[in-house]
């Protein structure tokens, strides 16, 4: 479920609540692949006092407390908030957004935002947010997905648009190479590192690609839209069944000035 940003986020909690579910089981864990690279290059070990701004149904909060992190998520949507207190009572869970975040200053080691910046509201007042609640010496963690042309799921979402008669966004600064290393050191911060990582969505029948793709539509448009999901993802198709739809990340670490 690609999600381009940079629109009106006003009812976004209602929004994102009602796939809470659907959300956990089909993207919960889907950006994993770039954990590693980011949570070294943010110095993040066990004891670390860790955020995860925008953090969904708890995943990665979830790994940094299995991990031994001090580990906390804020979501704007409460049943993803309900959902991953559900599946990580080791971490802590709080409502929340990201130009408002509920924390006393200087309380992170590390914040981390995984797919998630490009929803706020404000960019730079999410980022100034960030630097508040962040402790002197601390790192700033950001990752989202690449640039359209470098994602299969690009494809299947253009072929969805087309059969709405729509035309997909384009893709927002965060995505292109360089934009999240711009919009760090806009905000104040120096950036230490950053790359790029291939996430791969895979899954193992048409119900599944269906459903991830139009996560969020009833079901009279997803009866209606299948077919246009199915044949533009045909060339993805594995032998034995399934899909591999090859996709990319970016991210980059920083340390306040």
């Amino acid at each position: 479920m690609d999600d381009r940003g940079d629109r009106d986020d006003r009812d976004d909690g209602e929004r994102w609540s009602a796939v809470a579910d659907g959300w956990a089981e089909l993207w919960g864990s889907f950006a994993e692949p770039v954990w590693a690279p980011l949570l070294a290059a943010s110095r993040i070990g066990p004891g670390s006092r860790v955020l995860d701004v925008g953090c969904g149904t708890g995943e990665l909060a979830a790994h940094l407390a299995r991990s031994g992190a001090r580990a906390t998520g804020v979501d704007p949507a409460p049943a993803m908030v309900r959902r991953a207190r559900e599946q990580s009572p080791a971490a802590r869970f709080l409502e929340g957004d990201a130009e408002h975040l509920p924390f006393e200053d200087d309380a992170f080691d590390a914040v981390l935002a995984v797919n998630a910046l490009q929803l706020a509201d404000d960019v730079d007042d999410a980022l100034a947010e960030v630097a508040r609640v962040l402790a002197p010496g601390g790192r700033v963690g950001l990752a989202g997905w690449a640039e359209g042309a470098r994602n299969d799921l690009d494809v299947v979402e253009r072929a969805v648009a087309a059969a709405w008669e729509d035309e997909m966004p384009p893709d927002g600064p965060l995505r292109a190479a360089g934009g999240l290393e711009s919009v760090l050191a806009g905000a104040g911060f120096d950036v230490v590192g950053a790359g790029i990582v291939d996430v791969p969505w895979t899954v193992p029948d048409d119900d599944r690609l269906v459903r991830g793709v139009l996560l969020g539509e009833d079901e009279a448009t997803t009866a209606e839209l299948a077919p246009t999901v199915l044949r533009a993802a045909a060339p993805f198709r594995v032998p034995g069944g399934g899909y591999r739809l090859a996709n990319a990340f970016r991210w980059a670490v920083a340390t306040a000035r």
